[in-house]
Parts: structure tokens; C-alpha cells; sequence
């Protein structure tokens, strides 16, 4: 039977169609995700070290650069789809990467409360990073966990499917994390309209830096969601079930909504509004 252990190129005894994705994956389209998210990934920590942005470049670098790694795998599976440590690369990191992003979100949310007012939050600053970073961090726990089993499975189908679930239970509880802090932060922008719009020049952060910031937050938030709840079917149905074996969905929901929101905190990084991120030559609003 064709597998990762028995083939290592394709043969008629190891066809295309055998593989778990079922074909060869989109040179074209992969390859331009690999390099936007290196130019991404450069451009993070370009910007983290010009402000000492030291945390929010840890979490939107790593990433982007794992992005990066999980895209070179897949145009390495374009050439032999039955390149199994290719096979891993890729599905390691394109599962793990988003993770980072989150946290990302997580760390600005905090930042933008300071600046725009905590007594207008649920809770305290610090707890949006403790919180729902520590959920981050279980989450990717549970996907590594899940994707390291996967990648040691081989032709181990029943091992195969531990992993697959383990991997869905990581991106739930992504999904639910991500939701609670969206519902919290719904809330905190509520308290903030219906305080009325006070003046600006006595925070941290001037009007129109509210407006770019929280539409670079919020839309990454959203492409990130929808990147989430879209792997929970896509795993659910099993190594090789029919959703999986579709490049163009998976392109679209899984690699153009993490890079249009790696793409949004970038254009609208953080650092470039928030004061309290910064610790460098840029410390001052």
C-alpha cells in the first residue's frame, strides 16, 4: 500500500493521488506566499528593533517566519509530493504560525486599552497578555502536540487520527480564546463610544492613530478567526479527507487570511501608534 514509510517519488505503485493532499501543490501560488511572508517577516523585525518592540516582534515575527518555513515545505512537495520531512515542515508550521499571530493580537489589545482608557475595560490591561496569551500558549501546546504525532505517524493511521485530533482540540480552543477576547474587547470599545468621544490630546494616542490602529487589529483579528474556524472542518474529516485535498480553499482561508493579517499589522504595526510598546528611538508619541 502507498505510503510515506514504502514511497519516496511517484510511481505508478505511489501516484499523486495516494498522497494525503492528492496532488501536486501550486508552485506559483506557493511560492509567492513563501516570499511575502519573508518580506513580512524581515520587515517585523526591522521594525522591532528600530522601536525595541521586543515582545510584539517575537510573536509577529516568529509567525511570519514560520509561514515562511511551512510555504518552502510545500514548493518542495511540488517536486516530489511524497517528500515526507517536506510534508512535515509544512504541516507543522502552517498549523503553529497563526498561534503567534494571535498572541500578537493579544499584546495590542492590551496596549490599545492603556492608551485609550482601562477603567473602560472588564478586565486589567495585564490580564488580556496573561489570560488569553496563557490560553495561546495551551492552544499551542495541544497543536504541537498534535502535529508531532501526526508527523511521526508514517502509514500508522490510527496514530494518524490521534494526532488529527488532538491538533482539532489545539484550534478549538484557539476559536473559543479568540472569541472570549473579541466579546471582552466588543464590550471595552462600547464603554469607550458611550463615554463620548473626550479628548484625545490627553492620552497617549491622537484620533487618527485610534482609527488606523484598531482597523489594522480588527481586521487581522477577523482574517485569523476565519483562518481558525475554517482548519477545524478541514481536520476534522481525517488525513486526506476531500476538503484537504482542495489547494485553492486552503490557499484562500488558511494562507490569504494570515497574510492579509500579518499584512494589516504590519502596514499598521503596533509600534508605530502605540508609545507603550516602544523602548527605542521612537519611545516618544
Amino acid at each position: 500500500m502507498a505510503s510515506y514509510d514504502t514511497c519516496d517519488k511517484v510511481t505508478p505503485w505511489c501516484p499523486v493521488e495516494a498522497t494525503t493532499y492528492g496532488y501536486y501543490p501550486n508552485l506559483g501560488g506557493n511560492i509567492f506566499f513563501a516570499a511575502f511572508f519573508g518580506v513580512l517577516a524581515i520587515t517585523q523585525v526591522g521594525v522591532g528593533i528600530y522601536y525595541r518592540s521586543w515582545t510584539i516582534m517575537l510573536a509577529l515575527g516568529s509567525g511570519a517566519a514560520m509561514e515562511l518555513a511551512g510555504y518552502i515545505g510545500r514548493i518542495l512537495m511540488n517536486e516530489n509530493p511524497w517528500n515526507g520531512d517536506a510534508f512535515k515542515l509544512q504541516i507543522v508550521c502552517l498549523v503553529l504560525a497563526p498561534t503567534f499571530i494571535a498572541a500578537g493580537i493579544y499584546l495590542t489589545l492590551k496596549h490599545i486599552i492603556l492608551a485609550l482608557g482601562p477603567e473602560h475595560s472588564r478586565l486589567k490591561p495585564r490580564l488580556f497578555t496573561w489570560i488569553f496569551i496563557s490560553c495561546d500558549v495551551g492552544s499551542l501546546v495541544l497543536q504541537a502536540a498534535g502535529g508531532g504525532v501526526a508527523a511521526a505517524a508514517e502509514s500508522d493511521y490510527e496514530l494518524l487520527k490521534v494526532g488529527d485530533d488532538i491538533i482539532i482540540a489545539g484550534i478549538a480552543f484557539q476559536v473559543a480564546t479568540m472569541s472570549v477576547c473579541g466579546v471582552l474587547a466588543l464590550e471595552f470599545f462600547l464603554r469607550v463610544k458611550k463615554s463620548g468621544p473626550g479628548s484625545f490630546s490627553e492620552k497617549s494616542i491622537g484620533p487618527r492613530s485610534v482609527y488606523l490602529i484598531l482597523f489594522g487589529e480588527i481586521f487581522a483579528y477577523f482574517t485569523v478567526l476565519i483562518r481558525c474556524i475554517y482548519r477545524i472542518p478541514e481536520m476534522a474529516g481525517g488525513w486526506g479527507n476531500p476538503l484537504m485535498q482542495k489547494e485553492n480553499e486552503f490557499l484562500v482561508l488558511d494562507g490569504m487570511m494570515i497574510a492579509l493579517g500579518v499584512l494589516a499589522l504590519t502596514a499598521f504595526h503596533p509600534s508605530f501608534f502605540l508609545p507603550s510598546l516602544r523602548k527605542g528611538v521612537k519611545s516618544q508619541p
